[in-house]
């Protein structure tokens, strides 16, 4: 359960992660779910990993190892009444349970929210699902790039010619993984005060709308959203554009403030440039496109590359991740972690986003194969030795 917060003046000063002494029980698959679990366990959560004895959970191994470290695994058949019976046991002993089912999966198993409630009144129940518990499309089917659509987020992402796809999940991790994590701290927070808990209904499409403020606030003032590549962030502008350079590279450049656009003419040796940063008409802003892509696409990638260091001008090369890992700037927010699989094989991983005062991340255990740590949950739990054999050999467990 949630542990005693001091308030007091003469508290021990030394602190212990920020969520040290919370137990989350992470039923979730594939990725949303079980990227805000992740989020939970780096920041000091102890998480159980919960998977069915069947398949579990079927990410790609490359992508489980990734978002499923700091956890601990168990496998339970919530098909027979045992397994129920255990998860229940379970619920009583955590402060979070976060599912990713279809809506009336849960309750159809038996562990729906007014089961758990009355057996934990303080316990956060998040469900994350495409579009929430209500509404006439709360049982329809869908990923990532459903969810985008539906929210006219999908029409934001890509250029004048095409709308583009996108791999990192806009939608599964802004609208479904961020949004839970703020969900549960908050509802968590709120418990710790009240003793009473929550349910968090995280629709995917709603988080990923509710962030959709710069086209919102295009249809609020001019009554429609701008389709991709016709606003200023999507490509209406010079200035704040993707430019290619000879060898098929890229180079980024966000100089929408005057200063930056300025800076960066004369990092080109282009004054005459200065005076178009907006420009007035259509023909003036193609003008300059076409010369920036001139200029830009005459040098190699590497030329840029030298040419922009500790430039101060919002203008940056388009790097590759695996060039991205080798950066100073992430290497030295320790955002960069070497990591290896159970087979012993080398990996790389990042390291939490979220740095704070009297907190050093760390890898605590690796991703857990399915059902790792069984036993050692049931034992923990309070289980005997024949009683954890027992509901192995029935297949409540594995």
């Amino acid at each position: 359960m949630l542990p005693h917060t001091s308030h007091s003046p003469s508290a021990d000063v030394t602190q212990q992660a920020p969520l040290h002494g919370v137990r989350v029980l992470d039923l979730t698959r594939l990725l949303p779910g079980p990227m805000c679990a992740l989020h939970l366990a780096d920041l000091g959560a102890e998480v159980i990993k919960v998977e069915d004895t069947g398949a579990g959970d079927y990410a790609a191994e490359a992508v489980r190892q990734l978002v499923n470290r700091n956890k601990r695994s168990i496998c339970i058949n919530l098909k027979q009444a045992s397994g129920v019976a255990l998860l229940l046991r379970l619920c009583a002993q955590a402060d979070v349970l976060i599912e990713g089912f279809r809506p009336g999966v849960m309750a159809r198993l038996g562990v729906g929210y007014s089961v758990i409630q009355a057996v934990n009144p303080k316990l956060v129940y998040c469900s994350i699902s495409g579009y929430g518990q209500t509404g006439p499309e709360k049982d329809a089917p869908g990923h990532d790039v459903n969810y985008s659509a539906l929210a006219g987020v999908a029409d934001q992402m890509g250029t004048a010619q095409d709308l583009a796809l996108s791999n990192v999940p806009v939608a599964d991790l802004l609208g479904g993984t961020m949004t839970a994590v703020m969900g549960i701290l908050a509802a968590l927070f709120d418990a710790s005060r009240t003793g009473k808990g929550r349910h968090v209904d995280v629709a995917i499409a709603d988080g990923v709308l509710a962030h959709a403020v710069v086209p919102l606030a295009g249809v609020n003032t001019r009554g429609t959203a701008q389709p991709a590549g016709a606003d200023k962030l999507t490509g209406a502008l010079p200035c704040y554009a993707m430019y290619r350079t000879s060898d098929a590279r890229f180079v980024a450049l966000g100089a929408l403030e005057k200063k930056f656009w300025d800076t960066f003419c004369d990092l080109i040796e282009r004054a005459d440039l200065k005076p178009l940063h907006h420009p007035l008409t259509p023909e003036q802003s193609q003008w300059v496109r076409q010369e920036l892509t001139a200029l830009i696409g005459a040098q190699t990638w590497a030329d840029w590359h030298d040419k922009l260091a500790g430039s101060d001008c919002c203008v940056t090369p388009v790097l590759k991740l695996e060039e991205s890992l080798l950066h100073p700037q992430f290497v030295a927010r320790g955002m960069v972690l070497p990591g290896h699989t159970a087979a012993g094989q080398p990996f790389v991983q990042f390291g939490s986003p979220v740095q704070m005062t009297g907190f050093d991340f760390e890898i605590r255990y690796p991703a857990p194969a399915q059902g790792q740590h069984t036993k050692e949950i049931l034992l923990q739990a309070g289980y005997a030795g024949d009683e954890v054999e027992a509901l192995i050999a029935q297949g409540t467990v594995a």
